[in-house]
């Protein structure tokens, strides 16, 4: 088929291009299309392969299937459809349990300190997957000491909770560079308790043990691990629609000129991060347009970005109908 025969408008990309994009190889590109059939690109008026947003799709699935140990063979007749319900959670197997780091946990509080400093003389320890790397009865000592610790999760015992000190627990929490944080405490009004837990936040009935402790880390550290690259971008597909922006930017004015009923600036810092990805992705939709060589790349960025401008307009949308902003 020649480029005057193509049925479609769009943007098309150079072999170079798509083979930086989906990974494969020209020369292997070049023997799959011979023997395979896996794709059938244009030609320029010069003879040169030209390829549409849709092949482009279509061999990175091929690429992600044949790397998992499908046969080129196998996979290369499969329509787009069937291509995409193959390669549904190809990345999302979890990690095994050996090759995870350990949880690094640090306990800050008047009592738990000395409890797991004895428990752990008497015998029990954490276990392979948890590492106490810090033990602390004073919050100065705690501050100045934290930021060296690298922890993962940050154990607070208090002996109360009430609603006006979680502003404080969630501000230590953030200090500490800790991504996760329990709470081990006496007694708490079941609202303090739903505010922490509202804030992925663990909050848990004292006493405790080193066991128990460690149960809770482990756990708490295993949901934290984050999906691969691949499974993140899984849905950002060159051949499907762009998103339609949800606000035009008469919209996020109004909105990030707002009054909102709280004490809080998530409008306006929720307009700000939707108006900088329409700009990126306006930016990335021009080099698309001008850099023929990575054409391919600049329209993945593209498709990246309106995705990610589309989640955040979504959550936007849920803040100015929490808020009641007039728009």
């Amino acid at each position: 088929m020649t480029e005057s025969e193509h049925p479609l408008s769009a943007q098309t990309y150079r072999i170079g291009a798509v083979a930086r994009l989906t990974g494969i190889p020209p020369d292997t590109l070049r023997v799959w299309e011979r023997r395979y059939s896996v794709v059938e690109p244009i030609r320029s008026a010069a003879g040169t392969r030209l390829y549409s947003a849709e092949d482009v799709g279509r061999l990175t699935l091929i690429k992600r299937l044949v790397d998992n140990g499908d046969a080129i063979s196998h996979v290369a007749p499969l329509t787009l459809p069937q291509l995409h319900e193959r390669s549904r959670g190809l990345n999302l197997a979890p990690i095994p349990e050996t090759d995870l780091p350990p949880c690094r946990v640090a306990v800050l509080g008047s009592t738990l300190p000395t409890l797991l400093a004895r428990q752990r003389e008497s015998g029990a320890a954490f276990g392979d997957g948890v590492e106490l790397v810090g033990s602390f009865e004073d919050e100065h000592r705690f501050r100045h000491a934290a930021g060296d610790l690298k922890i993962d999760l940050l154990v607070l015992e208090r002996p109360t909770i009430q609603l006006d000190r979680i502003a404080q627990i969630t501000e230590l929490l953030s200090e500490s560079g800790a991504s996760q944080g329990l709470v081990v405490y006496g007694f708490a009004p079941r609202a303090a308790v739903e505010r922490l837990e509202a804030q992925r936040i663990l909050a848990k009935r004292a006493p405790v043990d080193v066991a128990e402790l460690a149960r809770w880390c482990a756990a708490l550290h295993g949901s934290e691990q984050s999906p691969s690259p691949e499974v993140l971008l899984e849905g950002v597909d060159l051949a499907s629609p762009i998103p339609r922006r949800l606000y035009d930017n008469a919209s996020l004015a109004r909105i990030a000129t707002s009054s909102p009923t709280v004490r809080c600036e998530c409008p306006h810092h929720l307009v700000q991060l939707v108006s900088s990805l329409v700009a990126f992705e306006q930016y990335s939709r021009e080099c698309e347009n001008r850099n023929a060589e990575d054409a391919a790349l600049h329209a993945f960025l593209h498709a990246a970005t309106a995705r990610a401008r589309a989640t955040m307009e979504a959550a936007l949308a849920r803040v100015v109908e929490a808020e009641g902003i007039d728009i």
